[in-house]
C-alpha cells in the first residue's frame, strides 16, 4: 500500500525542472539514549558556558551547602538550649518528641511535594519533542524518574542527620544511621508516588495525603506529649535493617522504571509544567509564584457544588462602565456601588480561601503551634512561645492572602471594580483580618490561660489583628526584584542590589508593627499601655500597606532630597 501511494504521488519539481526534494533512505530509529545525548549536546552548544562557568556553579553549590549545614547546626543548638531543663520540667525530656514532630512534618512535606510535582514529568521542549517520537519512552524518562528521588533522599538524609546530631547529640555512628534512614525513607516516599502515578493516580491524591499528614502528625505527637507519653530517644534502625530497606527501595525503583510507559502523556506534560514553574519561581526568588504553582498543580478541575455568593451586598448587577463614566473615581462613588465592589472583592477572597485545602491546613497548623507551645510544660517558656506565635501568625496571615497574591499577578477584578488602588488593598485586608481574628482569639486565650490573665492578652491579640492583615497584603503586593540592577556578590551567588528590601516587605510590618506584642511576650505580662500602643501601630501598618508606592523608605527620601535640590537650582536660576 505504501509503494502504491508513493507511485501515485506526483513528483514535486522546482523552477528548473529538477526535483525539489531529493530522495533519501530512511535510517534506523535512534535509541532513547542517543536522543538524550543529542539534546544535551545541542543545549551545551547554545548555552555559551564553558568549563569556568561549570566550576563556578560547583563552587557556589558547595559554599551554599556548607553555609546551610552550618546554619542548621547553629539553629539546632539554639533550639536545644531554649528547651527547659529536664529537672525543671518535671523529669520528662521533650527533645525526642520535638525531633519526631519535625521529622514527621518533613515526611508530610515530602509526600505533599511529590504529589504536587508529579513526580515524573516532562516539561517544555521535552514534552513537545520527546513524547511524540517513536522510541522507548522508558529511556527518555529515566533521568526525570531518578532526579526527584535522589534530591529528596539527599535533603531528607541531611535534615534528619542534623536533627539527630544537633538536637539529640547522638554519637557519630548513630547520626550516620539516622541520616541513611532519612534518605531511604524520603526516597521510598517519592518512588511510591512515582509508582502510583504509573497506575493513574492523580496528583491531588498525593497532595491531599501530605496535607492531612501535616496536620495529624504534629497534633498526635503534641497530644502524646501533653498526656505524658514521650519517647526517651528516637528509634534508629540497625545496619542490617537499613540494608533490607535498601533492597526494597531498589525494588520500588525497578518497578517504577518498568511501568514508565504506562504514564499518560497528559500527566507527564502537566507534571513537567508544574515542576518548571516551581523551579522558575525558586530561581527568581518569587515565593508567590511558587505557591501558585504548588496550589494550582493539585487543584481539581471541577467543583461538586456552587456557592450563591450571598456575602455580596449592594446593587445586584451594577453597570460598572457606565457608573465610572457618571461617577469618576476622584469624585466619589454612590454608597451602594462602593459597598457592592468591596463585598465583591471580599467574596472572591473567601471563595478562593475555601477552595484551597493547603491554605486551610496552614491556618489550622498556625493555630495549633502556639497552643501546643503553651500547653506542653516543657515548651512553656517565653522564648519558645514567642517563636511559636511569630511563626504561627505569619503562616496564618500568609495563607489567608491568596486573593491579594493573585490580584498582584492578574489585577483583573481590581481593574473592573470602581475602586481606587488604596481602597482595593484595604478591602483585601478584610479576609486576612477575619482569619487572624479567629487565630488571635484561639492563640491569645491559650497564652492568657498559661500566664493567668485571659482578658488582657485577648485584647492585646485582637489589637494586633490589623497589623497581621496589613503584613499579609503588603507581602502579596510587593514588587519583583530589579534584575537589571547592579549585581552584588554574595555567598549564595550574584544577586541584584535591593533584593533584600523587596523580600522584607511584609515581614517588616510583623517585626515593627507588632513590637508591643513581642515586648509583652518577652516580659511575660501585658499592660493597658502596651494594648494602646499595639492599636496605634496596627493603624499605622494599615496606612503603610495601603500605599501603592513600590519604592523603599530610603529611596523615597533620596527622591525627596533630589526634588528639593532641583527646586533650589530652579529658584537660583530664576534670580
Amino acid at each position: 500500500m505504501i509503494d502504491e501511494w508513493h507511485n501515485q504521488t506526483p513528483e514535486v519539481v522546482g523552477l528548473d525542472g529538477c526535483p525539489a526534494v531529493a530522495e533519501a533512505e530512511l535510517g534506523d530509529v535512534p535509541r532513547a539514549g542517543a536522543i538524550r545525548r543529542y539534546t544535551r549536546d545541542a543545549t551545551k552548544q547554545r548555552a555559551g558556558a564553558g568549563l569556568g562557568s561549570l566550576l563556578s556553579d560547583v563552587y557556589y553549590a558547595v559554599v551554599v551547602l556548607a553555609i546551610g549545614i552550618a546554619v542548621g547546626v547553629g539553629v539546632a543548638g539554639q533550639l536545644k538550649g531554649s528547651v527547659p531543663d529536664v529537672e525543671r520540667a518535671g523529669g520528662t525530656d521533650l527533645i525526642p518528641t520535638l525531633v519526631a514532630v519535625l521529622i514527621g512534618s518533613l515526611a508530610a512535606t515530602v509526600v505533599s511535594l511529590a504529589g504536587r510535582l508529579g513526580p515524573v514529568g516532562a516539561g517544555g521542549a521535552e514534552a513537545a519533542w520527546w513524547l511524540g517520537l517513536p522510541v522507548d519512552r522508558r529511556g527518555l524518562l529515566r533521568p526525570a524518574t531518578r532526579r526527584l528521588p535522589l534530591v529528596a533522599a539527599g535533603v531528607g538524609g541531611l535534615v534528619v542527620a542534623l536533627l539527630d546530631g544537633g538536637l539529640l547529640g547522638d554519637p557519630m555512628e548513630r547520626t550516620v544511621r539516622a541520616g541513611v534512614s532519612g534518605a531511604l525513607a524520603a526516597g521510598t516516599v517519592v518512588l511510591v508516588m512515582s509508582l502510583a502515578q504509573t497506575f493513574g493516580a492523580s496528583r491531588r491524591f498525593g497532595a491531599l495525603a501530605g496535607d492531612v499528614m501535616l496536620v495529624v502528625v504534629p497534633v498526635a505527637l503534641g497530644f502524646a506529649a501533653w498526656v505524658g507519653v514521650t519517647p526517651d530517644k528516637l528509634p534508629v534502625p540497625s545496619w542490617v535493617v537499613l540494608a533490607g530497606v535498601g533492597l526494597v527501595v531498589g525494588g520500588l525503583a525497578w518497578a517504577a522504571d518498568a511501568r514508565l510507559t504506562r504514564i499518560r502523556a497528559s500527566s507527564l506534560r502537566e507534571s513537567g509544567s508544574v515542576a518548571a514553574q516551581a523551579v522558575g519561581a525558586m530561581v527568581s526568588m518569587d515565593s508567590r509564584e511558587l505557591g501558585r504553582a504548588l496550589s494550582d498543580g493539585a487543584a481539581t478541575s471541577s467543583r461538586p457544588w456552587a456557592s450563591r455568593l450571598r456575602t455580596i451586598r449592594g446593587p445586584v448587577n451594577p453597570l460598572v462602565t457606565a457608573e465610572r463614566m457618571v461617577f469618576p473615581l476622584d469624585a466619589g462613588l454612590p454608597h451602594g456601588l462602593e459597598r457592592s465592589a468591596v463585598t465583591g472583592l471580599v467574596t472572591a477572597d473567601l471563595v478562593l480561601l475555601r477552595r484551597s485545602l493547603r491554605h486551610m491546613v496552614q491556618v489550622l497548623l498556625a493555630i495549633a503551634l502556639p497552643v501546643v507551645a503553651t500547653v506542653v510544660p516543657q515548651l512553656s517558656g517565653q522564648g519558645p512561645v514567642l517563636v511559636a506565635v511569630l511563626v504561627g501568625g505569619y503562616v496564618a496571615a500568609s495563607a489567608s492572602a491568596e486573593g491579594s497574591r493573585r490580584a498582584e499577578m492578574a489585577p483583573i477584578l481590581d481593574r473592573l471594580l470602581p475602586l481606587d488602588p488604596t481602597m482595593a488593598r484595604r478591602a483585601r485586608m478584610i479576609v486576612p483580618g477575619a482569619v487572624m481574628t479567629v487565630w488571635a482569639v484561639a492563640v491569645f486565650v491559650a497564652v492568657g490561660t498559661w500566664l493567668g490573665d485571659i482578658p488582657s492578652w485577648a485584647v492585646l491579640g485582637l489589637a494586633g489583628v490589623p497589623a497581621w492583615a496589613a503584613a499579609a497584603v503588603r507581602a502579596a503586593y510587593r514588587p519583583a526584584p530589579d534584575w537589571g540592577a547592579t549585581l552584588v556578590s554574595t555567598p549564595f551567588g550574584a544577586l541584584p542590589s535591593g533584593v533584600g528590601a523587596v523580600l522584607s516587605r511584609g515581614p517588616d510590618i510583623v517585626v515593627l508593627a507588632l513590637l508591643p506584642t513581642w515586648i509583652a511576650l518577652v516580659l511575660g505580662h501585658t499592660t493597658q499601655m502596651l494594648g494602646i500602643a499595639q492599636a496605634v501601630t496596627s493603624f499605622i501598618a494599615i496606612l503603610v500597606a495601603s500605599s501603592t508606592s513600590t519604592k523603599t523608605f530610603s529611596e523615597r527620601m533620596l527622591d525627596a532630597q533630589k526634588e528639593a535640590e532641583k527646586k533650589q537650582r530652579e529658584a537660583a536660576a530664576g534670580r
